[in-house]
């Protein structure tokens, strides 16, 4: 079904709630370009179920909320389904999420709705639509505003954990989500000298929030990107680990697409990609650079905020752990972002992963023993994402980690670390001293 140019006047488009902050940003520039984008933000067992009654339930847990989400907004009653389209963000890659179009169409096929458009937003350009034009400047002007959404969510994760006033940091971010907009409606706010003054800005927002000096676990949550950001995919592990007096950092969403970038240097050196790609990609790849600089610079003043590396640092954390030909999912990056977030004094480590993801396991339970080998102190738990899976259990794990954590405080690790078993990286954390002792 083609998205025609009298439907861009006319039809809502529903988008999945995949980033924190960043979506609700990311809606405002497609406003600004005309087309009228909804974050379709429902959660909950009937959003899973939703997914589940239309594909597989091997399916990976991502398109299952997703697709469940999108779905549910059609059936829901808060749309007009005859009035309404569907989009995927995709990368384009290897990954199970390039076959995310076929299966929402296939949903509304069985559903008997094949009249809903389904848009992909691609960087490869899968498809093409009449009325779905998205420019080169339409592109720049919705990573630009990625740089906000990153430091408005370092900064919470930074300041929520220890805020004297409950809720005052959640309301800055809804303070600044909502300026950002009104500047994007008015076309301010994302030239360059606009993005350093509202960076600073920013910063200085959070700085003057309120904080007790209080001792908290820190927490590092890399995985899979969906899983990794989106509280819906990961059964609210923010909150969780919340509640359970842990700080937690999850790194800039950025750094996945100079990840994405920075792969075609690789595809040219082992794939025989194109030159021409590679030197595109390594000019995008320096402008990622400058904004990550610009959230660097922004934080130079308030020591006691803990700024992103530069992506550089990443890559070279990885080349310590695998070759970065291994790129399918999310690569070399994941155990890249681990190194940082350990460098960076997390040493517990959370990787979420949907389970099935083989790509992911790889680079995540599978370097779990290459990352403890180099970082004697951390500790690492995976933890597998699925529709069968109880939260109970996740949780149960997470616990098992900090009580790891909370031992190791008194009781430092000493090299050299003795490798786990099969079935402790299965199980997903190492075991308390005391109970490998019985074993």
């Amino acid at each position: 079904m083609d998205f025609t140019k009298e439907m861009k006047e006319t039809y809502t488009i529903i988008s999945p709630d995949i980033f924190p902050t960043h979506m609700e940003l990311i809606s405002e520039i497609f406003r600004m370009y005309g087309y009228n984008l909804v974050i379709a933000k429902y959660e909950g067992k009937e959003v899973i179920d939703t997914g589940l009654k239309y594909m597989h339930n091997d399916m990976c847990y991502p398109a299952i909320c997703m697709v469940g989400q999108q779905i549910y907004a059609l059936t829901c009653g808060d749309f007009n389904p005859h009035k309404t389209a569907l989009i995927q963000f995709q990368t384009g890659g290897g990954c199970r999420a390039s076959n995310y179009l076929c299966l929402l169409r296939k949903a509304l096929h069985n559903m008997g709705m094949d009249d809903v458009p389904v848009l992909s937003l691609s960087f490869s350009g899968i498809e093409k639509y009449s009325g779905f034009k998205i420019t080169p400047r339409m592109i720049l002007t919705g990573l630009r505003s990625l740089v906000y959404g990153d430091i408005l969510l370092l900064l919470k994760n930074q300041v929520l954990p220890y805020e004297v006033n409950a809720g005052e940091t959640e309301r800055t971010v809804h303070k600044w989500v909502d300026e950002l907009s009104r500047q994007f409606r008015a076309k301010k706010g994302l030239s360059s000298g606009d993005m350093k003054r509202n960076l600073a800005a920013i910063a200085k927002d959070f700085h003057d929030i309120p904080r007790e000096k209080k001792h908290l676990r820190k927490v590092g949550i890399v995985g899979e990107i969906y899983v990794k950001y989106s509280s819906f995919g990961n059964n609210g592990l923010e909150k969780f680990l919340l509640s359970q007096g842990c700080e937690y950092m999850i790194p800039c969403v950025l750094g996945f697409f100079q990840f994405f970038f920075s792969n075609t240097e690789v595809e040219y050196r082992y794939y025989g990609g194109k030159k021409v790609k590679k030197l595109v990609c390594g000019v995008a790849e320096n402008i990622f650079a400058k904004w990550e600089q610009g959230i660097i610079d922004a934080l130079k003043p308030y020591p006691e905020f803990i700024a992103p590396s530069p992506f550089e640092n990443i890559k070279r954390l990885a080349d310590r752990v695998i070759d970065r030909g291994v790129k399918m999912g999310e690569g070399w990056l994941l155990p890249g972002e681990a190194a940082e977030l350990i460098e960076k004094g997390y040493n517990s480590i959370v990787c979420a992963q949907p389970f099935g993801c083989l790509p992911n396991h790889i680079v995540g339970k599978g370097m779990v023993n290459k990352i403890r080998a180099l970082y004697p102190a951390s500790n690492i738990t995976p933890i597998d994402y699925d529709p069968s899976a109880t939260k109970v259990n996740q949780e149960n794990r997470i616990k098992l980690m900090l009580a790891v954590a909370k031992e190791r405080l008194n009781n430092p690790v000493q090299e050299p670390v003795k490798p786990l078993t099969a079935e402790e990286l299965a199980g997903g954390a190492p075991r308390l001293s005391h109970e490998t002792a019985n074993v």
